[in-house]
């Protein structure tokens, strides 16, 4: 919360820590200091964008160092961003399976860019 803290947006937007970690589904880890988190690293990096309400989230391989269950949750919270929310989101990634659920794929290949 401290960016937001900073800003003093906390009391216009009624945004608390607790609404934010609820989101990433680490509501329980309230009382926890960050770095006690790196095992829900990518969920940390989603609240910290969430504090000041981005409009826009780039994600590059969100999912890389992560279990398939684990992946998949990710993956699932950053749509629920986009479709609850409005969060647009650029996913860079190499899982085209977790690709596939997105709704619009740019590919790359060869420097140049294909749909």
């Amino acid at each position: 919360m401290m960016p937001c803290l900073i800003r003093g947006c906390q009391k216009k937007k009624g945004l608390t820590a607790e609404s934010i970690l609820s989101l990433v589904g680490l509501k329980n880890r309230l009382t926890h200091k960050p770095g006690t988190l790196w095992w829900r690293t990518a969920a940390v990096a989603v609240a910290r964008a969430l504090v000041l309400d981005r409009k826009l989230l780039l994600a590059d391989e969100p999912t890389g160092n992560l279990d398939t269950k684990t992946g998949e949750a990710v993956f699932d919270l950053l749509q629920e961003l986009n479709q609850i929310k409005g969060v647009t989101l650029i996913v860079v990634t190499h899982n085209l399976k977790l690709a596939a659920r997105l709704s619009r794929q740019i590919h790359l290949v060869d420097g140049k860019t294909m749909e």
